[in-house]
């Protein structure tokens, strides 16, 4: 994907070498697990039911859903991804511009500033990081003063995609942003999701935009939602939690968070890394070595065999705990394990059994 960092690019494609994406069913272990997988006729696997609670209002018969957050913040969805916008006496402060909601990002400010008689032009757009999928829309505001952080523009520099116009202010780690008697606070804590994702905080409104960290009523996108550094990742829940926000803006889904939805998902996200330092700690590694290395030297075989068995330990406890409380948790979470245990072994050192550190 040329729209990603190259050490993002690099750690993804670790992580499917191990084969995970091809094991997925092989992975989920127990009958929960194995009827959610079961094949259904035309050859693809059924999961479980979403939860009523992980949906999020319906949109409009032009494919968007917008409404108030408090005051005169707003968030727009089209269901799959979200964003939010500041409406102003001089202007509109606009969060992330998602592609695929596109030209609806302006139909739904029109449609809000027709009603609350303010201007409706897009003066300022924040990004929250350099990612396509959030900002690819940006192009549609080519006269609005873009705000992102340093390493963001840095990573679009390199990348030269037109739909994502360079930001024209920068910050490293606090912007305090003033607009038309309205605030946003900008803060950087450090890599998560993305090398450069901030937390955007409207003070005013109780609400914090972080995308890419909670999803709130779903479990994480793919490989614990792509995350370029899992332990920072993990840690980004926390940051999150500290924040006295009552409504979150997570950036994918249709609907809105309240805290228990981070909190459940800080759950999950500690109940799996639990889960796969006892794994690595319990599978022997041992029957996979004798099984290829020893026989043919084929340690590539070896692992990918042992990173499965270890993978589906981790998940023994996990899926069933969370089956009903998170939507599409027999979706994500093979590759959540397998992300996890890769993360614990190579940046956090856990050694496994049977011959010490063993090396991709």
């Amino acid at each position: 994907m040329t729209d990603e960092d190259p050490r993002g690019i690099a750690r993804r494609k670790l992580l499917q070498y191990t084969a995970v994406g091809a094991a997925m069913p092989a992975l989920l272990g127990g009958p929960l697990a194995r009827a959610a997988l079961a094949a259904t006729d035309d050859g693809l696997p059924d999961y479980l039911p979403v939860p009523a609670g992980a949906h999020g209002p319906n949109v409009n018969e032009l494919g968007y859903y917008v409404g108030r957050i408090k005051g005169n913040l707003y968030w727009i969805t089209d269901s799959n991804f979200q964003c939010m916008f500041l409406t102003t006496r001089t202007g509109v402060v606009l969060v992330d511009a998602p592609p695929s909601i596109g030209g609806n990002l302006q139909r739904a400010i029109d449609e809000v500033t027709r009603a609350n008689g303010r201007p409706n032009r897009v003066t300022h757009l924040v990004y929250s990081h350099f990612h396509a999928d959030h900002i690819g829309g940006a192009g549609l505001f080519p006269k609005a003063e873009r705000i992102a952080h340093t390493e963001t523009r840095r990573l679009l520099k390199a990348l030269r995609d037109p739909r994502r116009p360079l930001p024209t202010v920068t910050f490293d780690d606090q912007y305090i942003l003033e607009v038309g008697g309205e605030r946003l606070e900008l803060r950087y804590h450090g890599p998560n999701h993305s090398p450069d994702n901030i937390f955007i905080w409207a003070p005013n409104q109780e609400t914090l935009m972080v995308v890419d960290v909670v999803f709130p009523g779903w479990t994480p996108f793919l490989d614990l939602a792509v995350a370029e550094d899992v332990p920072a990742w993990v840690r980004a829940h926390d940051t999150v939690l500290k924040y006295p926000w009552k409504t979150l803006v997570g950036g994918h889904k249709g609907r809105l968070g309240v805290r228990a939805d981070a909190e459940l998902q800080r759950g999950y996200v500690h109940d799996l890394e639990t889960s796969a330092r006892a794994a690595l700690a319990g599978v022997d590694f041992t029957p996979f070595y004798m099984r290829y290395a020893a026989v043919d030297g084929n340690m590539w075989a070896t692992m990918n065999e042992y990173l499965k068995a270890t993978a589906r330990v981790t998940l023994d406890s996990v899926v069933a705990k969370y089956a009903g409380k998170l939507a599409a948790v027999d979706v994500f979470a093979p590759s959540h394990a397998m992300a996890m245990v890769m993360s614990l072994r190579l940046d956090l050192g856990v050694d496994s059994p049977g011959g010490g550190t063993i090396h991709p």
